[in-house]
């Protein structure tokens, strides 16, 4: 076929038929130095950040900017209509920011009697959006540049268009057979018919609008003005229950973030309602563990550590998926579950020949992203967001762009269970932020590193992986990404990817887990992001899995 320059990429057609997207080759990227940095899964966001930090704005500027353009540029896995938590480090003090919403109040337990579990898609597992909150809070506490500056990227990204990451493009495609039954989805999302080819050029002029409405009002739009209107008239006409006071009476949340020990550092978590305790109390575990040698004493590629990790990561996960939820609700304050002797007698349970079924339930599926940012003042920011599993509902307000999450599924019908659906309750979290911080000889937070593992019950899994290689076996950001990982789900099932040794994956199954080997590297097994403090600036890594860029300058 001849093509002209004009017609080249003509995205009337697959653009396949120009470009082979498959990666046959191992590729190694190094970490990247310098004195601030952004890391995220979707180059063009990184760079939005990085502009704005180049301008002078603080680490919380650079996060809202790129938290923003990420709700354009990979709409597959997060938007304006869902969640966030933060971790950050500012001028030496530790912060948590939780931006998750509520159940509708008025919709009652009863809505789902009936059911054998929560609903996925439609409005019965909507919650109340947190994430402009969360954006709103950050800037206001450590922001220093004009709000309105922080939305320009993704509004010209929405408004003017933008090329489809590979991946994203893949992700798009896979949500489509099932997105496309929602109408006002199927007009913003896929107009053409079809997901959108890689590189192909998108624009969402909706979710320009939108955004500029957050930008000139400071978020207040959303939650008491012209677009919360827009949310609560959709929900009446659907027949469901989020209204204007739902909106009107959400907040984004200070918290004090759970610290806990992690080889020479300390490991930083958002209390319940999100999971990163998991992480912490893995970890917790390993560290009571009476194998010897100790399992910060071996090699994260051999079979003992793998074993190791993986029964306390399914110690952990029976813990949290009976105790977390709200926190109104929780029968166990956190602290208790990060007790030394408590930790102790969980890893008495660990058969170290052996793998064991802790009936620790099923995993709770996700799809998110996360980033990391660095200013040259040594505060760093950990942020991630989400619609739940993929868009979330299915539904997106009418001449919005606004998909709005599915949160709620992570609910339980169980009766008396914790997580047990209410209304105006916080559900389960799974998205979680990371951060390790070192303490000096006075006891002040030093910055350290801002990480984090994406996908569901992944993330703990990510986070407790990851971090091990930085503080355990000194790896490098990148190495410490790039690095195969393995990842738990129910009963002995125990995946992993390519790259790891048949002596270690024989020793494996000889212990009783019910060894799977992926095919390749994906995103099955987290996208991760990473930042390393250093004496002069950082070393930043982002993940193959995904279309992900770590920048610096």
């Amino acid at each position: 076929m001849e093509r002209s320059a004009e017609n080249l990429l003509d995205p009337r057609e697959s653009v396949s038929d120009v470009v082979d997207w498959a990666l046959p080759y191992d590729a190694r990227r190094p970490a990247v130095c310098g004195s601030m940095a952004v890391a995220t899964s979707q180059p063009l966001a990184a760079q939005a950040g990085l502009e704005i930090l180049r301008r002078g704005g603080s680490a919380a500027d650079a996060a809202v900017a790129t938290a923003a353009a990420m709700t354009v540029l990979e709409p597959t896995t997060n938007g304006i209509g869902g969640d966030a938590f933060v971790l950050g480090i500012f001028d030496g003090e530790v912060v948590g920011l939780n931006a998750s919403g509520r159940s509708p109040a008025r919709q009652a337990r009863s809505v789902f009697d009936g059911q054998a579990g929560m609903s996925m898609r439609g409005w019965g597992p909507v919650t109340v959006p947190g994430a402009v909150s969360g954006w709103v809070a950050l800037w206001k506490r450590f922001g220093r540049l004009p709000f309105a500056d922080l939305m320009e990227p993704a509004v010209r990204f929405a408004r003017d268009g933008f090329l489809v990451a590979p991946r994203t493009a893949s992700l798009w495609a896979r949500a489509y057979p099932s997105m496309s039954q929602f109408a006002e989805w199927k007009r913003v999302f896929a107009p053409n018919g079809r997901a959108p080819f890689a590189a192909e050029r998108v624009v969402f002029p909706d979710h320009a609008r939108t955004l500029e409405e957050i930008a000139q009002t400071e978020g207040a739009t959303f939650y008491s003005g012209a677009i919360a209107r827009k949310i609560a008239v959709a929900a009446r006409e659907a027949g469901a229950f989020l209204d204007e006071a739902d909106l009107k009476t959400h907040a984004a949340q200070w918290v004090e973030p759970l610290e806990a020990p992690f080889g020479a550092s300390n490991m930083l978590a958002i209390p319940p309602n999100g999971q990163g305790i998991a992480a912490q109390i893995a970890r917790g575990i390993l560290d009571e563990c009476r194998a010897n040698p100790r399992f910060s004493e071996l090699s994260p590629d051999c079979a003992d550590s793998v074993h190791l990790a993986a029964e306390a990561m399914k110690l952990a996960f029976r813990i949290v998926h009976r105790e977390v939820g709200d926190p109104s609700a929780m029968r166990v304050k956190p602290e208790a579950l990060l007790a030394r002797e408590f930790l102790a007698q969980r890893a008495e349970e660990i058969d170290p020949a052996k793998a064991q079924d802790f009936e620790h339930g099923p995993p709770k599926t996700g799809g998110t992203i996360l980033l990391c940012t660095a200013d040259r003042d040594g505060n760093m920011v950990s942020l991630i967001q989400s619609n739940y599993t993929g868009w979330g509902s299915g539904i997106v307000i009418p001449g919005t762009g606004i998909a709005m999450q599915n949160r709620g599924a992570c609910f339980t019908l169980e009766r008396g269970h914790v997580n047990e659906y209410a209304p105006s309750k916080l559900p389960y979290h799974t998205i979680i932020p990371g951060m390790l911080i070192e303490r000096d000889e006075k006891g002040a937070a030093l910055p350290h590193v801002a990480f984090g593992c994406m996908g569901g019950y992944m993330q703990p899994q990510g986070q407790l992986q990851i971090a091990s290689r930085l503080e355990d076996a000194r790896a490098n950001p990148q190495a410490a990404l790039d690095a195969p990982r393995w990842q738990v789900s129910d009963g002995l099932k125990l995946d992993l990817e390519p790259g790891c040794s048949e002596a270690m994956l024989a020793e494996l199954r000889a212990r009783g887990h019910d060894v799977q080997v992926a095919n390749e590297k994906s995103i099955t097994f987290g996208r991760a992001q990473c930042i390393m403090r250093v004496e002069h600036g950082y070393i930043a890594a982002s993940d193959s899995r995904g279309d992900a860029q770590a920048v610096v300058a």
